[in-house]
């Protein structure tokens, strides 16, 4: 039987192996959660309300225990491993208090003596997620799924299958019934096996471009709807009459939280020329004090990257830019999974840190001239996730906002994602939202009853 074995990304040693479920294993799963669905669907809102508050309160009572985890299995520093629990408890807090509110049934006035929308859970939802963030990535999909009606079944990213199981432990000890939310622990040799079981009704992937098109592509033969949240190259957009001080500290926490492996970074710095020298200098005052170490130190705030092959592809990318013409400021050197974090100035748009997605601890800094030229610049990226932009002339900029091509925009502020706002790209960053209203009904049937005496 083949197994899966967890490394420490700091220490390079070995965490644990887990054996590989079958086919057949994986259909008895997906059985058993079919079979829950017709019960669970039954459920009140006040029951799922309560279930899910009580996984918010495990989630805060032991953040430690599922804090130390995460970090052990992808490197993320502790203290942001802590916060990410935490931010799961609020998702699950959200959900527990407003999906009702959210899926109530939508009257519209006809010719009908009644006419209505009605949003109905569709049964059992494969999850795809990534390593990076092991827990938020997870949570924001599950505390909707489940508070429609749903049933989550969850294939992790084969580093962090003990945050996986952890969070199933969530939900079994939150008091969820058996087989409301289950790990798939299994590689993504076994996924479209698992897309084309009747009993999976759709699919969410957060992930990279060519994994979301695998598996898109797979759903699409089977007539089964997706929600894609792919890759980003975000830029951080910085005018002449920014708060210099507080956007740059801003940009840092954009860029090199999580160890620059976030989807959401901004990672394509563009300054106005007339700034740039100053803002650089300063920038880097910033960026030298950030600690780097071992990611249990709770002063640590960059940590090692999650394997080793993601560092190496981070220094291919700054090499092959350096070579093309930037020039680094700081930071450019690997040591096995650790990357130093690093400014690459007189960036173009033909090299690799522009036009790549970089994940991991990596800015590029290129200049413009006028808001047309930033606009132009900031757009010109396959991805279309988000961008921040920093100003004073907020209603100016406000004014631009539908001229950036993104799913988000920000002003004075990084590209985050929370419960109370829709969340998700276009282009190739994916389509569909995760989070909000528009979330929880993403995996819904919004079904037209009419009614005439």
């Amino acid at each position: 039987m083949a197994t899966t074995t967890s490394i420490n990304p700091y220490t390079g040693q070995e965490l644990n192996s887990y054996k590989n479920q079958t086919l057949k294993e994986i259909s008895v799963i997906i059985d058993l959660a079919d079979k829950r669905f017709y019960n669970w669907r039954e459920t009140s809102f006040a029951h799922r309300k309560k279930l899910m508050l009580a996984a918010a309160s495990e989630l805060r009572k032991n953040k430690k225990e599922y804090a130390e985890t995460m970090t052990l299995e992808m490197g993320k520093p502790i203290s942001q491993a802590i916060a990410e629990i935490e931010k799961c408890a609020w998702v699950c807090e959200y959900y527990a208090e407003n999906a009702e509110k959210q899926l109530q049934n939508e009257v519209i006035n006809t010719d009908a003596h009644k006419s209505y929308i009605s949003f109905e859970p569709l049964g059992v939802i494969l999850a795809i997620m990534p390593w990076n963030y092991p827990f938020w990535q997870v949570f924001r999909f599950a505390a909707p799924a489940l508070m429609a009606g749903n049933i989550g079944v969850l294939k992790h990213a084969s580093n962090v299958f003990g945050s996986a199981l952890n969070i199933e432990k969530v939900f079994k000890r939150a008091g969820f019934p058996d087989n409301c939310f289950t790990t798939l622990l299994v590689g993504s040799d076994a996924v479209e096996k698992i897309i084309e079981n009747e009993k999976i009704k759709a699919v969410t992937l957060t992930g990279s471009g060519p994994a979301g098109s695998s598996v898109a592509s797979i759903a699409g033969r089977n007539i089964k709807k997706t929600v894609l949240e792919l890759g980003g190259n975000n830029a951080l957009v910085v005018m002449k009459d920014c708060d210099m001080q507080k956007t740059i500290d801003t940009c840092v926490q954009a860029r090199f939280q999580n160890t620059g492996q976030s989807c959401i970074a901004g990672k394509r710095l563009l300054i106005d020329e007339t700034i740039a020298e100053e803002f650089v200098e300063k920038m880097l005052v910033k960026v030298r004090e950030l600690k780097s170490g071992d990611p249990m130190d709770v002063e640590t705030f960059i940590g090692p990257l999650a394997r080793t092959d993601l560092a190496k592809d981070l220094e291919k990318q700054v090499n092959a830019s350096v070579k093309a013409g930037a020039k680094l400021e700081i930071g450019g050197k690997r040591q096995g999974a650790y990357f130093e974090p690093t400014i690459l100035t007189n960036v173009a748009d033909i090299m690799a840190v522009f036009n790549e997605e970089t994940f991991g601890p990596a800015l590029s800094v290129t200049t413009f001239k006028t808001v047309e030229e930033a606009i132009e610049l900031s757009n010109n990226s396959k991805f279309g996730l988000g961008v921040s932009i920093f100003t004073k002339k907020i209603e100016e900029i406000e004014k631009l906002a539908f001229r950036f091509d993104e799913g988000a925009v920000f002003i004075n502020e990084l590209v985050k994602s929370d419960p109370r706002l829709p969340f998700g790209g276009i282009k190739q960053s994916g389509y569909g939202r995760e989070l909000s209203e528009d979330g929880i009904r993403e995996f819904v049937n919004r079904k037209t009853v009419f009614i005439n005496k």
